[in-house]
């Protein structure tokens, strides 16, 4: 969509992995990873994130400066009758000069924080997070992921949100999401289910 994708070297943590899920686990990767990048920044930094659907971590309001901090990214397939699905994270730890277009909405850990925070220790603590919630949806506890996600995601509940769907476009208020991940928006013509498209938060 004509967008770039800032990572100066040596600034941050970038990573993919691999995963080969049941389908109903794959269903809820991109969910499972946001609690679990979340719950990495806030056991290692001290800072509590906000997660916004599908797939951003924010430095929320208050203290913090309400701009991203990390994203994460989904790609599934099937290879030799496997299906497999990589999830790619992305965390801004050391302080930037971000691009112009992104200066108002992204920030770094370091930035808000005004102290060093260990990659190293970071990287790990991802892993084992995100092995913990991989964990927790392969035996079937998908509800305690989609709870947690839920708890992060409080404050961009009620938040007015547009997006194109088929050639047209719809908006409504954000209420939640199902048990399955789904963005769950208020409208006129009722709640609607959002799976995928290109949203817009106002």
């Amino acid at each position: 969509m004509g967008r770039s994708w800032s990572s100066p070297a040596g600034t941050g943590i970038y990573a993919s992995v691999l995963f080969r899920p049941e389908p109903r686990v794959a269903r809820l990767l991109t969910i499972a990873a946001g609690v679990a990048v979340a719950e990495a920044i806030e056991g290692v930094a001290g800072i509590g994130p906000v997660l916004k659907w599908p797939n951003d971590v924010y430095l929320g309001s208050g203290p913090q400066s309400g701009r991203k901090v990390a994203g994460i990214l989904a790609e599934a397939g099937v290879s030799s009758g496997d299906p497999w699905v990589v999830i790619g994270f992305g965390i801004n730890v050391l302080p930037v000069s971000f691009p112009h277009e992104l200066a108002l909405r992204a920030t770094s850990l370091e930035s808000e924080l005004g102290r060093p925070v260990d990659r190293g220790e970071l990287f790990a603590e991802c892993l084992v997070r995100l092995a913990a919630r991989y964990a927790d949806l392969s035996a079937d506890r998908c509800r305690h992921v989609v709870n947690a996600w839920k708890q992060r995601a409080a404050p961009t509940f009620g938040r007015p949100v547009a997006w194109v769907e088929e050639g047209a476009a719809h908006a409504g208020v954000v209420r939640g999401i199902d048990d399955e991940g789904g963005l769950l928006v208020d409208t006129e013509a009722g709640i609607v289910r959002v799976v995928s498209g290109e949203l817009r938060w106002l």
